[in-house]
């Protein structure tokens, strides 16, 4: 395997992740996603053809995303603040408690299967796709009421479910800021600086437990491979800004449908790919 991850081929797969980091990058921006609804998808097969363990095959997909989001979340959030809407008061007292959430999924995701990570990353994406498919827009000035309780119930939830699935939570945080109040700029903007601190704490948690299971794979550190991070990292952060920026250029409900469209489509290919595995 060492050999094939040194050879011409490789250089193969590495533009391919360029290609994939493009449409990644502006995705995170536009819809206050860290990426990794199309990095963990895409990881996942360029992984598979160099021929890494199927064992491990989604865990090195996923703790991989999760470091790639850190930097491309950070501009996101900077970008979108530009604009006034992030909601730094809601990270403070939601962030705790996803944080929570993202340590006991990291933790529970080590243990599981690859297929079985798969088939819950595509019904959790297409739960999510069908709620903003049906959602109301709510008008910009409505009154937000997002109390304690929700809060500890969601971050949780949000952080528990990001875990096994790469992704900086904006597929779960969008739709719940939205239902509370959040006009969607503001909840995109908003869910992309709670992205940052799901992002760090898994990125960690992989490194960790792939680093404690003794794990050997290709260039890698625990469950994070290091040529995609470094590939991807440059590529993305661009990206993102512009992706943030556009964002504020479209109207608000058909951004609501895109971002479910778009869920859809990656639900639909993880689906797929489940009953190849």
């Amino acid at each position: 395997m060492i050999n094939l991850i040194l050879s011409s081929d490789y250089f193969y797969f590495a533009f391919l992740m360029i290609l994939t980091a493009i449409p990644v990058g502006f995705f995170a921006g536009l819809f206050g996603i860290g990426g990794g609804l199309i990095t963990v998808p895409f990881l996942f097969f360029i992984f598979e053809s160099l021929g890494i363990e199927k064992i491990y095959l989604m865990h090195l997909a996923v703790g991989t995303s999760f470091a790639i989001i850190i930097p491309t979340s950070f501009v996101s959030v900077f970008t979108h603040k530009k604009h006034d809407s992030v909601d730094f008061k809601i990270i403070k007292s939601y962030g705790i408690f996803v944080i929570f959430g993202v340590i006991s999924g990291t933790t529970l995701t080590a243990f599981l299967a690859t297929k079985s990570l798969v088939l819950f990353f595509s019904i959790i994406v297409y739960l999510f796709g069908t709620y903003l498919l049906f959602l109301k827009d709510r008008v910009d000035d409505i009154k937000i009421n997002f109390a304690i309780l929700p809060r500890i119930v969601f971050g949780f939830l949000s952080g528990f479910i990001s875990a096994p699935m790469g992704i900086g939570g904006a597929v779960m945080n969008v739709p719940i800021l939205k239902y509370f109040g959040y006009s969607i700029n503001r909840a995109i903007g908003s869910a992309a600086a709670i992205g940052f601190i799901i992002a760090l704490f898994g990125a960690l948690g992989f490194l960790l437990s792939g680093s404690f299971l003794k794990v050997n794979l290709p260039l890698s550190v625990g469950f994070i491979n290091i040529p995609a991070f470094l590939i991807f990292i440059p590529i993305t952060t661009v990206m993102a800004r512009i992706g943030a920026n556009t964002v504020h250029r479209i109207k608000k409900k058909r951004v609501t449908k895109l971002f479910s469209t778009f869920l859809f489509v990656v639900g639909s290919v993880f689906l797929y790919r489940y009953f190849q595995i």
